[in-house]
């Protein structure tokens, strides 16, 4: 993947990150005690911030010191 392509889809994980935190928090606040929903979203979100922390390692150049 190029540069431009890798922020795209950085741009894309961010956004469904973001979706994800407001449909726990909507889950929440309507008082669904479907915690295996939850639980379920919760894992989505911490998969989608393991691939965004590898496509931010990907955009940053390696440096040799």
């Amino acid at each position: 993947m190029n540069e431009q392509e890798l922020r795209k889809r950085l741009t894309a994980l961010k956004t469904e990150h973001r979706d994800l935190d407001a449909a726990i928090d909507a889950l929440r606040e309507s008082g669904s005690t479907d915690q295996l929903q939850i639980a379920r979203l919760k894992k989505r979100k911490l998969l989608l911030k393991d691939q965004i922390a590898m496509v931010e390692d990907a955009l940053i150049p390696d440096i040799i010191a």
